[in-house]
């Protein structure tokens, strides 16, 4: 992977709020076709980064390069422009409205009506489209009419995932998707990210779920305290490794007397 460039790179970033160093220096990078596994303790600085790179917020110092170039991402807008999806733990779905009204949500498209004067919703060419966004990303939904609200959870966050690709992502962000899924759904949405990765999308997800992370990603990012305390080849290593930087009982961190610890 050295040999490419990287998709995304996150270099020295720092945020402060108020006395409390929410980020005192994370420095990763990720490639396209990449799944990294974000993970450390509550509080280790994994939700702040994602808010950096989703647009939520910026940082105080560092940067953010992505496709080579330095960008400043003062919004979810720009974010979505650069090609990075950000998928929260709440989905962020229309219950009441169906499958193909979700996946067109915020970018509807319309018809000329009488005289061009008025606009319909394409209705029909969304269900089409829609179908085969989802035919694509292997996710099964037997009716595309049907209410969000009446899925099942890993129907849900697949269908949140298709609706990240279908926007032209080159980078995907994961909050927590397998939580609170049973054994046979976390199974499809980790199938799901698999497929992103054949098609080329980089992957960053966030998860305590540690066996999902060992069994999907191409590389580790352990934060601890604001900072990386370790960046591990997931083929290389092992959950207790992990758990160790996660603890602070080893890390890659260099002191300020210049000595790994």
């Amino acid at each position: 992977m050295s040999k490419r460039a990287p998709l995304l790179q996150v270099s020295h970033i720092k945020k402060k709020y108020g006395a409390i160093e929410a980020l005192r220096d994370v420095d990763f990078n990720i490639y396209p076709g990449e799944v990294i596994g974000l993970v450390g303790d509550n509080g280790a600085g994994k939700s702040t980064t994602i808010r950096m790179l989703s647009g939520v917020e910026e940082p105080d110092e560092g940067q953010i390069i992505f496709e080579g170039k330095p960008v400043s991402i003062k919004g979810p807008l720009e974010s979505q422009k650069l090609g990075i999806e950000t998928v929260y733990q709440d989905l962020a779905l229309a219950l009441d409205l169906d499958v193909a009204s979700n996946l067109f949500l915020g970018r509807e498209e319309c018809q000329t009506g009488w005289r061009g004067k008025f606009g319909f919703l394409n209705k029909k060419q969304m269900v089409r489209k829609a179908e085969e966004s989802l035919v694509r990303m292997n996710v099964q939904i037997k009716d595309l009419k049907q209410k969000v609200g009446e899925l099942s959870g890993g129907q849900r966050q697949s269908i949140a995932i298709a609706r990240a690709t279908s926007r032209g992502a080159k980078l995907i962000l994961l909050d927590e998707p397998t939580a609170a899924l049973g054994v046979q759904e976390s199974a499809k949405v980790l199938e799901l990210i698999q497929k992103l990765k054949s098609e080329g999308v980089a992957v960053i997800l966030i998860s305590h779920t540690m066996p999902h992370v060992l069994e999907v990603t191409d590389r580790v990012v352990v934060l601890r305290r604001g900072q990386v305390s370790g960046i591990l080849t997931t083929k290389d290593t092992t959950l207790e490794e992990i758990v160790q930087y996660i603890t602070g009982a080893k890390t890659q961190i260099i002191e300020q007397e210049g000595a790994t610890v």
